[in-house]
């Protein structure tokens, strides 16, 4: 009998810290303008995105701060630059929502995970509002209460 397959992991990162520091209000998918040796080392899962963040400069949205780590077997006669700026590919009604939310609303963009999406790397950025520190204390009372509900329920069961 043959072996059921596995779903293929397709996440590359996640900021948790994202998510703890700003209320997520909507999320949209974007591609990433990625040079040859940032495609390997996101293969090898070697991101970082908890200091990163979506500028906006002339109709165009930027990661900024995502630091990836150049893998040691890439290209030597390429100076790797972990940390640069890396354009992000939206479509003009996305970038003008973001626009808009930023400079009307005061809002924030923050990039929440990426993935692989048919062999491309996506990157889900959100729309978000910063939380103050008894916001996140509140998220913090919620998620236990969550989890001591859950563990009531199953010893009832």
């Amino acid at each position: 009998m043959a072996k059921p397959k596995q779903k293929p992991d397709n996440n590359i990162a996640i900021n948790k810290k994202a998510r703890h520091d700003y209320f997520i209000l909507e999320q949209i998918e974007a591609g990433l303008v990625l040079e040859g040796w940032e495609v390997k080392s996101l293969r090898s899962k070697n991101i970082q995105l908890k200091e990163s963040y979506v500028l906006l400069k002339n109709m165009e949205a930027w990661l900024l701060g995502a630091h990836i780590s150049p893998l040691p077997t890439a290209s030597t006669h390429k100076v790797a630059n972990p940390t640069r700026t890396r354009k992000l590919l939206l479509h003009k009604n996305e970038v003008a929502k973001l626009v808009g939310a930023v400079e009307r609303k005061g809002f924030t963009i923050v990039p929440l995970s990426m993935y692989w999406k048919k062999g491309l790397a996506k990157i889900n950025i959100g729309i978000s509002k910063g939380k103050q520190k008894q916001d996140k204390r509140a998220s913090i009372k919620e998620r236990d209460w969550q989890r001591d509900k859950q563990r009531l329920l199953k010893h009832s069961n």
